[in-house]
């Protein structure tokens, strides 16, 4: 990798860091659980962009399957506390 990309894929994590603690300082302190699923929500898109970058950085095909299976759980999670929010059960009967 040049110079160049390395400092960009060092300053684009620094970035998904600082993103990922603001989302956890909201998920700790929210005020309502919709602020709380949301704020969950962008730990999980947070933490797949970081090891997609991460896999750029090292080169290895590991962080980028990671990354999906992150992106899975996690759309199907914020799916599962979204519907419980809405009607107060995650599986119907």
């Amino acid at each position: 990798m040049t110079g160049l990309v390395t400092w960009a894929a060092g300053f684009a994590a620094l970035c998904f860091v600082a993103g990922m603690a603001c989302a956890a300082v909201r998920l700790l302190k929210g005020p309502s659980a919709q602020d709380r699923v949301l704020a969950l929500d962008a730990c999980y898109a947070n933490a797949m962009l970081l090891l997609v970058v991460l896999g750029m950085r090292f080169g290895s095909v590991l962080y980028f399957e990671i990354a999906l299976l992150i992106a899975l759980f996690g759309f199907v999670g914020s799916a599962a506390m979204a519907k419980f929010l809405l009607r107060g059960e995650a599986i119907e009967p």
